[in-house]
């Protein structure tokens, strides 16, 4: 079993046209908050399973805090989610723009937990997809030995699915300033990722990173 990484980074995968929107509001925000809000962008994930997360499932760490009130993180890149985007096949996926258009936002796990401990903000982590109806989590750094850390890092993930899938879900907002990194699939995309940034105030590194899509 892989040791739990002393630095921990943790990757939000959105469509590219999301930007412009997360530019001028500072910020990711949850699902919960962007329907509230009504903010543009493609969104490339499963409706219904969007719907479960913000209806149903909550967090046992936070009794009575939807999954959907957090914004999501996978441990990884190239996750299980965007495999599915990728082969665009899945049943209940509207989105058919496959993974090109997919960028991975990367930012530092103990760093946005200690902001969140000073702003007195919600977060948890997952041992399995927080969209399924089991999973367990917890809101305590010491507890990330309990995250399958083998399965996270691995390329060939089909025979550990599960805990492939961990995430951190941090309640409504995280601040723009927290991007450390953009990763893109290529040459065309990062000029549109740095076409964004020209005015932003904030410009994470912007990489083609194409070992983190399939």
């Amino acid at each position: 079993m892989m040791a739990v990484p002393a630095n921990p980074k943790v990757y939000h995968i959105a469509h590219l046209d999301r930007l412009p929107s997360i530019l001028a509001d500072g910020c990711l925000w949850s699902d919960a908050e962007r329907y509230k809000r009504e903010l543009d962008g493609t969104s490339i994930g499963i409706d219904k399973i969007k719907k479960r997360r913000l209806e149903e499932l909550t967090l046992s760490s936070h009794p009575g805090l939807h999954v959907g009130d957090c914004v999501p993180f996978y441990f990884c890149p190239r996750s299980v989610m965007l495999y599915v985007i990728y082969k665009g096949n899945h049943p209940d996926l509207r989105y058919t723009g496959g993974q090109r258009q997919v960028v991975h936002l990367e930012v530092d796990f103990n760093r946005t937990v200690a902001w969140a401990r000073t702003k007195g903000q919600k977060w948890a982590f997952t041992d399995a997809n927080a969209g399924a109806y089991f999973f367990n989590d917890w809101a305590d750094p010491e507890r990330l030995d309990r995250l399958d850390w083998t399965a996270i890092h691995a390329t060939d993930w089909h025979a550990c699915k599960d805990g492939k899938q961990a995430e951190f879900l941090l309640e409504r907002m995280l601040p723009w300033e927290f991007i450390e990194r953009i990763g893109v699939i290529d040459g065309a995309s990062k000029e549109l990722v740095e076409a964004n940034l020209v005015r932003a105030a904030h410009k994470p590194t912007v990489q083609i990173r194409k070992e983190w899509y399939y």
